[in-house]
């Protein structure tokens, strides 16, 4: 059986139950790849993240508000959509700009996502974070399966 396609666009979550695969490009931007595949229900997060050059370490409150918000009501629509999953897990995908003040304002989103994936009793896989192109990402929740390319 052929899978349906859906794209998820930057500051959108798309959820799913059963049989689908979600695609998007990340350029400045996190990927939070969340399932249970024993329930074969699962969600993609697709956050921007743009650092500021005037303030290296600098990520607004606003911005980490909104995020961790979005974070929030995407885990909260996947509870409901798919009651029984109760073994969810997360993967972080990044793709980092070629700046040298991106890496500290990432990691800081990146720490504040981690901490409230774990705080909601998400478990964390690998991360995994490049510079570089821009990256396709292509995930099944169904199965867990995680893709990226350059």
């Amino acid at each position: 059986m052929e899978s349906r396609e859906i794209h998820v666009a930057p500051d959108r979550f798309e959820l799913s139950s059963g049989e689908v695969l979600f695609v998007t490009e990340l350029s400045s931007a996190i990927a939070v790849c969340l399932y249970d595949a024993a329930e074969e229900a699962g969600a993609l997060l697709h956050l921007r993240c743009v650092a500021k050059s005037s303030k290296p370490a600098d990520v607004t409150d606003t911005t980490l508000a909104t995020e961790l918000l979005l974070l929030d009501r995407c885990i909260q629509s996947l509870r409901e959509q798919s009651p029984a999953a109760r073994d969810l897990q997360a993967r972080i995908v990044v793709h980092l700009p070629d700046s040298p003040v991106a890496r500290p304002a990432y990691d800081t989103v990146i720490a504040l996502v981690k901490h409230f994936l774990t705080d909601q009793g998400v478990t964390l896989l690998a991360e995994d974070i490049a510079t570089g192109q821009p990256r396709r990402l292509r995930f099944r929740p169904n199965m867990g399966w995680v893709h990226t390319r350059a």
